[in-house]
């Protein structure tokens, strides 16, 4: 009972510090607006009941097919709770305009640092981060291929990303499996491997990506300004349901830190676990990066403030860990977009997070894990 009321304090605090981060990154911007204001506005587009759903057949495409074939569609109708007398110009602002951006990066906060505590604690090294295989790289390679060569991947840049990842994280974990068993150290020297090898590929293929070069640069440096409402929708499911995966093997990834030989004799399928770890830890890695860019940093420091906050228990630090990095990417990107010309967020988030960095490391605090 203890633990429970310890995780719902901390989850309960960092909820309300990110309600606040939120409230002010939508009244911030080129045309200010009252917090009050935008509290209204949240609290009318969240607090809705459905009101009609129907039912409907629309057409989809096959691709390389010139033919289409008929999908349900359900749309659900909303109406909201609440109605408050605010503009319409702050309500455009606000719900269409700033929301979206402002949701999807608490969703790849959240992703980046949940897959960051979950690396950690999985290779029991305390600078590893969500890329650790390689799905950073690969998701970099998707893009930069997409914007290089867009007649020859006829898919979406976040949908070639996503897969670049998958493939990336799939074979780093082929090239460290053998005979049934995924050695830790292998999977990690395998990963910097595979990520040197990509990081050539990369470069190579942004000398060939002509005019296409500063959208490609743009990409790698992590960004958060073509967010939209879609974006937001096709991620939270990805990242939901990984991360309460990730949560449900909390309690094995705490005996895994004694080691595999004493998990074992505990009664943990260390590899079976191993493999779940890794695989769904990549697949939320790789939702963000598609959506996102390669952000760095999130992943890193996040898991290792709250580890000195909370202590080393996955089944709090993973939570805490996640809602931080909600909290910490949205306030980086409200930083990012607040001067004259707009920064990439991962230049915000290695500026603060590099220093801090080494400030735990002077401190010995990134060594406990």
């Amino acid at each position: 009972m203890r633990q429970e009321l310890r995780v719902s304090a901390w989850v309960s605090g960092l909820l309300v510090a990110l309600f606040a981060v939120i409230l002010v990154s939508a009244a911030m911007g080129p045309v200010r607006i009252d917090p009050l204001t935008v509290a209204k506005i949240l609290l009318e587009h969240t607090l809705v009941v459905p009101s009609d759903v129907s039912l409907q057949l629309q057409s989809a495409s096959i691709p390389f097919l010139n033919a289409g074939v008929p999908v349900p569609n359900i749309d659900v109708s909303v109406r909201p709770l609440l109605a408050f007398d605010v503009p319409a110009t702050s309500e455009t602002i606000v719900f269409k305009l700033r929301l979206p951006r402002i949701l999807l990066g608490a969703v790849v906060g959240f992703a980046l640092a949940a897959a960051g505590t979950v690396m950690q604690g999985f290779f029991r090294n305390p600078m590893a981060d969500p890329s650790i295989v390689g799905v950073s790289s690969g998701a970099a390679l998707g893009a930069v291929a997409t914007i290089a060569f867009p007649l020859a991947i006829p898919f979406g840049l976040q949908a070639a990303a996503f897969a670049g990842a998958l493939v990336t994280a799939f074979a780093v974990y082929v090239l460290a499996t053998e005979n049934g068993r995924t050695p830790v150290a292998t999977l990690l020297l395998a990963g910097v491997a595979v990520q040197t090898f990509l990081g050539a590929v990369i470069s190579y293929t942004l000398l060939q990506s002509g005019d296409g070069l500063r959208e490609a640069v743009f990409w790698l440096m992590g960004h958060l300004h073509a967010s939209t409402w879609a974006s937001v929708t096709v991620t939270i499911p990805f990242v939901g349901l990984g991360v309460a995966i990730l949560f449900a093997y909390t309690s094995d990834l705490n005996i895994l830190l004694m080691g595999e030989e004493d998990a074992h004799s505990l009664g943990v399928e260390v590899e079976r676990t191993k493999r779940i770890l890794l695989a769904v830890a990549s697949i939320v890695t790789a939702a963000a990066v598609a959506v996102s860019g390669v952000i760095g940093f999130v992943g890193l420091i996040v898991p290792h403030v709250m580890r000195l906050l909370v202590g080393p228990d996955h089944r709090i630090l993973l939570p805490t860990s996640a809602i931080a990095g909600s909290v910490f990417l949205v306030a980086t990107d409200t930083v990012a977009r607040a001067g004259a010309a707009e920064l990439p967020v991962g230049i915000v988030t290695a500026a603060l997070g590099a220093p801090f960095f080494l400030y735990l490391l002077r401190r010995r605090e990134v060594h406990r894990l």
